[in-house]
């Protein structure tokens, strides 16, 4: 019997192919579609977070100033909505309404906008700590911010205070007290909600804990905070032992913590931490210790910090997947990692910055080459040490005031400029941003004066009384200083080359001692050095200088590591503390500002603006009066993006 293939079969062959083929083509198309689905539904969450923030704004009603004497960067009491219910508040005082957090440009309206991928920041120095109020630079900040938030913050364009874990607050008209409300949406990265409780946890037995590490902020806390009070599960009010325009910025602007994850941890473990990191933001560690029983699993020092979305951010959600911090030393490096790829931004020298985009005309195509001037950008300078030296307890020629005005008169600080970083930057005159209101404009930065410098240094007992071109004491001994600078690469070396020949010129001997950045903390604690260049870089617009130059500030364990004391400074200082009215209080800074002039416990170098080199690869980088929001980052692959503005 014939198998035939007839008609019939032909047609069911060809129905079935068809049905086949519509199948493929429908599997193709939804992977197709998948991403797009994706962006649709990322952009559709932060829509939702914009108009809850819009109409949470229409809530609030327009902010309007009142009468409090408060600092201008602090957002004045609104009027009280009748919808919004206020028993927590204290009767008879205007409570500040906040709207709800959101992003300043959100990243989802940006064309090229995707979710996904990872960010990779550059750090010139090696953290030893990313533990809040533990950490001990700038690096270990930066890590924290993306992670903790505090009751308020800056905003990036108008620079006043906004909320952000809080929703609403009021403030004594005396300066003694801040009630906060929580913003009852905010929770951690656990998904448990922030409470007031955390909020009396976090200063009270965590900070003011005299057995935890936390001295930095102790100390300029103990003095002023009288105590934190739990008014109920979502109202916290903060008493202050006087009225100082700096308490609303300690009470809103430090990071919370979870007391039911970090209260598990005996102090001792807490400092002994390195990685303890959990917090209610953008992003969350990707090795985070559970328990005690997985403290060995935390970041140590040497390997990157990798972040990673915290799935749960209560404001919204970043875009990246991850944020990884790559700590390399050397500045020539930096710059091979960039152009390879293997680095999404770094910080350049300046010598970089200018060479790279002068000879380089392409360059911009695929680098944001940001410059700019921002709320963190600080200063460099010599602190010389005007205490006794380290446990040797040794006198040190600085502890003289003469010789350490001399030694700024003989430091030629604009040629150091121009040749050392290329002519960008400008010479520092104080601990005041110059072009600020705390800055006294009749106040000049000290000139190189080589002859005045000479004349002091001979006024103070040193003078070449054997004629062999070093300088020397009544008693014979020489003037000899040891210079303490990171190992971070050519421009380290080239200023502790451009120092010590200016003071060889004058008859002093300087030798280098060159150190890892990572032991920088554990010398400036200890008091062990003769002199030692840093610098400072701010976190608010008007930042509170007692840690720095008060004579209170030289406990161990604080920033008055020059050891300076003087009390004309230490009375102005407390002075200005206590003025809570702006204008007078400027004033008070331009006295302070003279005097630190007279005392140079500092020899204050360079104010620099900010530089980065930023991949094109990432869209929303946006140059803030606040610095940079990486939590509005998002990658949108190898295009070219339009240049990122202010």
């Amino acid at each position: 019997m014939q198998n035939r293939f007839g008609i019939k079969d032909f047609v069911i062959v060809l129905l079935l192919t068809l049905i086949l083929a519509t199948l493929w083509l429908s599997m193709v198309q939804r992977d197709r579609q998948w991403p797009v689905l994706q962006t649709i539904e990322e952009r559709g969450r932060n829509l939702e977070a914009r108009l809850a923030a819009i109409e949470s704004g229409m809530r609030s009603g327009t902010r309007s100033g009142t009468q409090m004497a408060t600092p201008s960067h602090v957002v004045q009491a609104s009027p009280v909505p009748a919808q919004r219910n206020q028993s927590w508040a204290r009767p008879g005082v205007p409570v500040a309404w906040q709207p709800e957090p959101a992003f300043t440009n959100d990243p989802s309206t940006v064309p090229g906008y995707k979710s996904g991928g990872e960010f990779v920041e550059v750090f010139e120095g090696q953290p030893q700590k990313v533990t809040p109020y533990l950490y001990g630079d700038v690096y270990g900040l930066r890590v924290i911010d993306r992670v903790c938030e505090s009751l308020a913050t800056f905003d990036p364009t108008t620079m006043k205070l906004i909320g952000t874990l809080a929703d609403a607050w009021q403030i004594d008209p005396d300066g003694r007290w801040i009630r906060v409300h929580i913003n009852p949406h905010a929770i951690f990265s656990d998904r448990a909600p922030v409470t007031a409780e955390d909020i009396r946890w976090t200063f009270m037995d965590f900070v003011l804990n005299t057995s935890i590490d936390a001295d930095r902020t102790r100390s300029t806390m103990v003095d002023a905070l009288d105590g934190v009070d739990v008014i109920d599960a979502s109202t916290v009010e903060f008493r202050f032992k006087d009225a100082l325009f700096s308490n609303i910025l300690m009470a809103m602007g430090n990071p919370i913590l979870s007391k039911r994850y970090y209260s598990q941890f005996e102090p001792a473990q807490i400092n002994q931490s390195t990685g303890i990191l959990f917090g209610s933001g953008p992003f969350m560690m990707q090795r985070l210790p559970a328990s005690v029983q997985e403290l060995s699993t935390q970041w140590t020092p040497g390997g990157d910090v990798v972040l990673v979305r915290n799935p749960n951010w209560w404001c919204g959600q970043a875009p990246l997947d991850r944020y990884r911090f790559q700590v390399i030393k050397d500045e020539l490096a930096r710059l091979v990692a960039y152009r390879n790829n293997q680095a999404s931004m770094v910080l350049p020298t300046s010598p970089q910055f200018n060479t790279i985009l002068r000879d380089e005309p392409d360059f911009e195509k695929s680098t944001y080459a940001l410059k700019w001037i921002n709320m963190r950008s600080g200063y460099s300078f010599i602190a010389w040490q005007c205490g006794p030296r380290g446990e040797s307890g040794r006198k040190t020629p600085f502890a003289d005031a003469r010789v350490r005005r001399a030694m700024t008169l003989l430091l030629d600080r604009d040629k150091m400029i121009r040749d050392i970083w290329d002519g960008i930057g400008t010479v520092s005159k104080g601990p005041f941003n110059p072009e600020g209101p705390a800055s006294d404009p009749s106040l000049s930065a000290m000139p190189f004066d080589p002859a005045a410098g000479m004349a002091l240094l001979k006024e103070a007992g040193w003078e070449d009384r054997n004629a062999d071109g070093i300088l020397d004491d009544a008693t014979g001994a020489k003037f000899e200083f040891e210079f303490t600078y990171a190992t971070s690469g050519e421009i380290a070396e080239r200023i502790a080359r451009f120092i010590g020949d200016a003071f060889k010129k004058a008859g002093i001997v300087m030798t280098t001692r060159p150190i890892d950045w990572s032991r920088y903390q554990d010398i400036l604690k200890a008091r062990d050095f003769d002199a030692v260049i840093m610098s400072w870089s701010a976190s608010a617009p008007e930042s509170d200088v007692k840690q720095i130059f008060h004579s209170e500030s030289m406990a161990k364990g604080r920033d008055n590591f020059s050891q300076w004391s003087d009390p004309s400074a230490d009375s102005l200082i407390e002075q200005a503390r206590r003025t809570m009215d702006e204008k007078s209080r400027m004033l008070i800074w331009q006295q302070l500002e003279g005097v630190i002039a007279q005392g140079q416990p500092y020899t204050f170098v360079r104010v620099a603006p900010w530089l980065r080199f930023i991949r094109r690869d990432f869209g929303n980088v946006r140059m803030y009066k606040t610095g940079l929001s990486p939590e509005e980052f998002f990658f949108a692959g190898p295009t070219a993006l339009p240049q990122p503005s202010h």
